[in-house]
């Protein structure tokens, strides 16, 4: 891995010297845009609205429109700012790690220390570990001020961005608003579902679905061209429907359920563990 920011992380006179670097990566398989006619690709270019010209990236600033005047903005502009210049990601408080909304969390960064010696950095892992408490700090990457959570994985420290407080939508649904009974029978079956179906979560089970379809696409495409069948392929029967069926009430659907999820189970001692689901691609996002 290569570190993308340099810094410290720093609280009261406590300075913990460290390298960030990003704590996840993207293997989603990468496409780009064509001409369906004849296969070309299709380039975007960066074309001055005034003069007509390909403007290369090295000459591309940044500008802010009032309606009536245009300020531009080079990138020795926004480098001078004293946030962008900052190295520090400082603590601001230490709160219970339960009162972080996951809804909140955005990007996760892993931090190494940076120091002869790791002293102060095993210092504040090991103080989150044992108060169980959560760093709220405030940082500047990127061109963006940000508010993060410092928290322990394993033995690293990791600091997770959060979004602010304005960035979180509130949910306002009508239909929420009208008053809904649950029935006990409704809700014992549900539970019951439930129990078919517990687990602990181990993340290495899932996997994207979608991603491993889309490979075994372009491998049977590279293979066979355009004479390619798709039902033969993913082993569906022609004209097969991917979804839909009967409408059942509710209390109908959840015993179908139980029953289902039971008979999957064999009843055997094992009736417990739940049977594998398949895991949604992580990648696939609704607005």
């Amino acid at each position: 891995m290569r570190s993308i920011w340099k810094g410290a992380i720093t609280f009261g006179l406590v300075n913990v010297p460290v390298k960030v670097y990003s704590a996840t990566e993207d293997h989603d398989i990468s496409l780009h845009q064509v001409h369906d006619a004849d296969g070309g690709r299709i380039r975007y270019q960066r074309r001055c609205e005034i003069d007509g010209k390909i403007i290369d990236y090295a000459n591309i600033a940044r500008a802010y429109d009032d309606g009536e005047r245009t300020v531009i903005l080079s990138k020795d502009d926004l480098a001078s700012l004293p946030e962008e210049r900052s190295r520090e990601i400082e603590v601001v408080e230490f709160v219970p790690s339960e009162q972080i909304d996951p809804i909140m969390l955005d990007k996760s960064y892993y931090l190494e220390p940076d120091s002869a010696s790791p002293k102060a950095y095993a210092l504040l892992r090991k103080t989150l570990e044992t108060t169980d408490r959560t760093a709220i700090v405030h940082f500047a990457l990127r061109q963006k001020t940000r508010l993060g959570a410092l928290r322990v994985r394993g033995d690293v420290l990791v600091l997770q961005s959060l979004l602010w407080d304005d960035e979180v939508r509130e949910a306002a649904f009508p239909a929420l608003d009208e008053p809904t009974r649950v029935s006990s029978q409704e809700l014992d079956m549900a539970m019951s579902l439930v129990d078919q179906f517990a687990s602990d979560f181990a993340p290495e089970k899932f996997t994207d679905d979608y991603q491993e379809q889309l490979r075994t696409l372009i491998e049977a495409k590279l293979a066979q061209g355009d004479a390619m069948d798709t039902d033969e392929t993913f082993g569906r029967t022609p004209g097969e429907s991917e979804g839909g069926g009967e409408v059942l009430d509710l209390m109908e659907a959840l015993r179908r359920s139980v029953d289902k999820s039971r008979g999957a189970s064999g009843g055997d001692a094992d009736a417990g563990a739940a049977p594998k689901k398949k895991a949604h691609s992580a990648k696939s996002k609704t607005g």
